[in-house]
């Protein structure tokens, strides 16, 4: 079992820690230009796509969980439905994004705060970005059930790739044919669609004998089509949620000044690579707990959900005495501004208590997204988000900026406590043996 979970967490970390260097890569290459400008527009371009494909991550997390428990049961009829149910439902998403791609860049720029020049040249960098919305929603699709299938590597190869001709496509429009911004844009989109051609091309080379089981006529059923949206609605309002906690966090520490902006950015870094890491053993639980599902498997569920929180607990363990003693150093890699760095210490310890706080958060969601249980996580979220507002308020006068970080903890907390009293609720209260909580 452990075996079965690091062959399906090691590829996700690494997948997801390649994630962010399609936006650094473009950003290196803008910063070599000679103009701040080109790095704001790129900056405020990812920002937007960011946000954007964020909401429709339910994509991928909705695709893995059905198809996991599809895969359990062998029913592999319905493994291939959902494949093409979910791909085609992100090109359909994705053509609604290129009609109103007009009033999404005018909405957006109402809302940020941005020179003309910043504008001018982020409005031509998402002209072009947004014609690759096909490759990267379908790509969601595609991502979604191979983890389903239990195969995490095939989004590892295609992330990796990206990431390659992204590089090159983008250096070439740029240094060889002295393109500017768009060079990058164009880079971009030619990595998506890159993407897009190498998940195909793998399907069809290792999973082509799944042609066979293809049924036009049941793809879009009544009864399969109203599953496929509930499990997805449910995602969709919790991301909104975690977007809503992860956009006022953000904002909040602007309006606090240049120094808590920063500290603020600086020591969420040390969240986010926690959580590449968490993410991958999350992944790892939505592609087996779906699958024992699925199979019915009673014991293999409850040890692999017991064996998932071990590595939780000991990977939050590493991690906290990792930054209890390096984390400042690893601050002063980030800046080298030494007033920024001082004022970072102030909110250090409430840094130490992510790990510990966080990680059952993140397996929950993973392991109740494999078990289509979206309905209980979405319930847990609203709680939590409800909670990290509610408790901003009525202590932000008092404690200032430690009161963003102590409703966050507890967010993070609420969330993982919610998810745990709702699956031994749920499950047995549905009566359900083989999805009694494991401990």
């Amino acid at each position: 079992m452990n075996k079965k979970i690091l062959q399906l967490a090691i590829p996700s970390i690494i997948s997801n820690i390649t994630v962010p260097l399609l936006g650094l890569i473009d950003v290196a290459i803008v910063g070599h230009l000679g103009a701040a400008s080109y790095i704001g527009a790129i900056a405020v371009g990812g920002m937007l796509f960011n946000i954007i494909y964020w909401i429709f991550g339910f994509l991928r997390m909705g695709t893995s969980g059905m198809t996991s428990q599809a895969y359990g049961k062998r029913d592999l009829t319905e493994v291939t439905r959902i494949l093409f149910r979910s791909v085609g439902v992100g090109f359909l998403i994705s053509f609604g994004l290129l009609i109103l791609q007009y009033p999404i860049l005018k909405t957006a720029f109402a809302l940020i705060d941005a020179t003309e020049e910043v504008k001018r040249w982020a409005s031509l960098y998402f002209n072009i970005c947004i014609w690759g919305a096909p490759a990267v929603l379908g790509l969601y699709g595609f991502a979604g059930w191979f983890i389903g299938m239990q195969n995490s590597r095939f989004p590892m190869f295609i992330a990796i790739t990206q990431n390659i001709v992204n590089i090159v496509a983008s250096l070439c429009f740029v240094f060889v044919l002295g393109m500017k911004v768009e060079g990058v844009a164009l880079g971009t989109l030619i990595a998506q669609y890159a993407g897009l051609f190498m998940a195909f091309a793998l399907w069809l080379k290792y999973y082509g004998r799944l042609k066979a089981y293809i049924d036009w006529n049941g793809l879009w059923g009544g009864e399969a089509m109203r599953r496929f949206f509930s499990v997805n609605s449910d995602i969709f309002f919790r991301t909104l949620c975690l977007v809503a906690v992860t956009t006022f966090f953000t904002s909040t520490g602007a309006r606090q000044g240049d120094v808590i902006l920063a500290v603020n950015t600086l020591l969420m870094q040390l969240f986010t690579l926690f959580s590449y890491i968490m993410d991958g053993f999350a992944y790892a639980g939505e592609a087996l707990a779906g699958r024992f599902i699925g199979a019915k498997n009673d014991e293999g569920l409850r040890k692999c959900v017991r064996l998932l929180f071990l590595w939780g607990i000991g990977l939050s363990l590493s991690f906290t005495i990792l930054y209890a003693l390096g984390g400042k150093d690893f601050l002063g890699l980030l800046t080298n501004d030494t007033s920024v760095i001082e004022a970072s210490g102030d909110y250090f310890y409430w840094v130490l208590a992510i790990p510990l706080c966080g990680f059952s958060a993140f397996l929950w969601d993973g392991i109740f997204i494999g078990a289509t249980a979206t309905r209980q996580m979405l319930y847990s979220m609203l709680v939590a988000s409800g909670t990290f507002f509610i408790m901003y308020y009525l202590f932000y006068r008092s404690m200032g900026n430690h009161a963003l970080w102590m409703a966050f903890l507890t967010y993070l907390t609420l969330r993982g406590g919610m998810q745990w009293y709702l699956w031994r609720r749920q499950m047995k209260g549905a009566g359900l043996g083989f999805l009694r909580c494991p401990f």
